[in-house]
């Protein structure tokens, strides 16, 4: 009988990696294919699910091999899980008693429990060992006899993400999982000591994938029921494949083969979307990066997102730090992709820019919270559109210049000031620009249930969306975009069934409001638009109800 293996995901978030619900991480999926290939029957569970039902770890307790992947580097807010805090890795180190226990991830390169505190290397007590470096390769290692680390060797591991794929059937949001594919591990950028905050330098010059490997593993993971990609495990997608150099030239000829490629291993798919593009390499080479961009709208899904690592628009920062495009170049980089990914389909544009800031940086002040703020005014004001614009506090590693060299602290106020301003000057008309009232959303799947229930669709960087009914988590559905927040928008399933709508829910129907609310009532069941409309007037999702 073969022996059994227990892999706890305690999620991952890095500047390339994403793997909290519903997304999984490459890690998860090849630390399988090396137990697989070591014979060992896998079971797979969320930290999410064991916070709800502790009494699993009867189950990790029978097995003879116990795995945990976690670490956080860039912290975030999640809606799909919690990532696993350091206290409770440990927590379960102890609690599992019978197998062997590993742990690894980026948890290894240290623990803070948030942005604007230093991250600290420390011993992660309750377990047997740390797989350093590739936890799959560092795993098989550690199997075969031999010290638990390893170099990436995509030679070893290529192989595993094939038959690991079969993983993705254990997630709890199984079919809705985001399958994070990794192109590339490393930084160009690195080759002059990276970003002085960022961890991707760690795993040194870039190292690529080949396109048919790629394409095997999304083929694997189609037949296994993935429908949801994103192209996301690697710091600048245009320049996969290129050569040498800390600002490579595009290979918009690669960008079409690999893309293609994902398109036929799994031609139902229905989203591929990417992740990190660098600015500067846009603004460096705008001919091949436009050529290159043209490659990935041609064969990805609508809704996508390019996330510029931008940090900050102070020209002294970005000196002081190593970071690689200066306010000017990020500027014409959101003038190419909007000229390029502005066009609707489905209902939402193809592909917009999303924003990164970090707060705290070496050489801030005050006036660098003021040329942040003029940026993004000059964006709206130009009107150009961005999906996101995400604001964070810098969370310095040990073995990154950040960590001793920081601002971190010292102004408090000025970021709490800045973040506000954001999310009401520049979210806010945004989002009226992006996804206007009686926008259709299709296929928003519910996360958080209740009165008001929170959904996303699938995708990179989603809008969250509030629907004022209670849904069950797990519902999927089309719906009419009614209002907006800061951060999200106000929607109502469709068709909208006007003549039994909650009251709670006909508040929100354009037209109505809260004033309205008691005539709608009292004239309902209405018998066509013509009637609704002498008690609500017209309004743009009128063609979405349903009487």
């Amino acid at each position: 009988m073969s022996p059994d293996a227990f892999i706890l995901d305690g999620y991952v978030d890095e500047p390339a990696c994403l793997g909290v619900p519903p997304y999984l991480s490459p890690y998860i999926r090849t630390v399988a294919g090396a137990l697989i290939g070591h014979r060992y029957t896998v079971s797979y569970l969320t930290i999410d699910q064991l916070r709800s039902d502790p009494q699993q770890v009867n189950r990790m307790n029978r097995a003879d091999l116990f795995v945990m992947i976690a670490g956080v580097t860039v912290p975030g807010k999640y809606l799909g899980g919690t990532p696993a805090t350091l206290t409770e890795i440990q927590q379960v180190g102890h609690m599992v008693r019978g197998p062997e226990k590993l742990v690894g991830g980026p948890i290894g390169f240290g623990y803070a429990a948030e942005g604007g505190q230093r991250a600290v290397r420390q011993v992660i007590a309750g377990f047997d060992a740390l797989l350093t470096g590739e936890p799959a390769i560092a795993l098989d290692n550690y199997l075969a006899g031999n010290d638990p680390d390893g170099m990436l060797d995509y030679s070893r591991t290529d192989p595993w993400s094939v038959t690991g794929s079969s993983i993705i059937r254990q997630h709890p949001d199984y079919p809705y999982v985001m399958c994070e594919l990794e192109t590339a591990r490393g930084c160009a950028h690195g080759a002059t000591g990276g970003c002085s905050f960022c961890t991707e330098p760690f795993y040194g010059v870039p190292k690529y994938r080949e396109i048919r490997r790629i394409a095997s593993e999304v083929a694997a993971l189609h037949a296994c029921g993935a429908l949801h990609f994103r192209v996301g495990r690697q710091p600048d997608i245009l320049t996969y494949g290129a050569g040498a150099g800390e600002y490579p030239v595009p290979r918009p000829d690669l960008l079409e083969k690999l893309f293609s490629s994902i398109r036929a291993a799994a031609p139902d798919l229905k989203t591929l979307h990417i992740d990190n593009t660098n600015p500067a390499t846009i603004a460096r080479h705008e001919e091949e990066s436009q050529e290159a961009l043209r490659a990935i709208i041609r064969h990805h899904t609508p809704g996508d997102v390019a996330a510029f690592g931008m940090e900050t628009a102070d020209p002294a920062v970005v000196a002081a730090n190593n970071l690689k495009a200066g306010p000017d170049e990020v500027f014409r980089a959101i003038r190419v992709v909007n000229e390029l990914g502005g066009g609707r389909r489905d209902n939402v544009p193809e592909l917009l820019p999303g924003l990164n800031f970090v707060c705290g940086l070496a050489g801030e002040t005050v006036k660098t919270y003021e040329l942040n703020e003029q940026f993004l005014v000059r964006v709206r004001d130009a009107g150009l559109a961005v999906r996101r614009v995400n604001i964070r506090q810098v969370m310095p590693f040990e073995g990154t210049p950040a960590f001793m060299n920081n601002t971190l602290g010292k102004y408090e106020r000025r970021f709490r000031v800045f973040k506000e301003f954001v999310r009401t000057k520049i979210d806010l008309p945004m989002l009226q620009r992006v996804f206007p009232i009686g926008t259709v959303l299709r296929e928003v799947r519910i996360e958080v249930s209740g009165n008001l229930s929170f959904g996303r669709q699938m995708g990179s960087y989603p809008i969250l969306v509030g629907i004022p009914l209670s849904l069950e988590r797990g519902t999927v559905t089309d719906a009419v975009v009614v209002d907006w927040g800061m951060r999200s928008l106000t929607a109502l399933p469709v068709p909208v069934m006007i003549n039994t709508l909650p009251a709670s829910a006909i508040r929100w129907l354009p037209g109505v409001g809260k004033k309205r609310v008691a005539a709608v009532l009292a004239k309902r069941p209405f018998t066509g638009l013509e009637a609704y409309r002498k008690v609500a007037g017209t309004s743009t999702i009128d063609s979405h109800l349903i009487f």
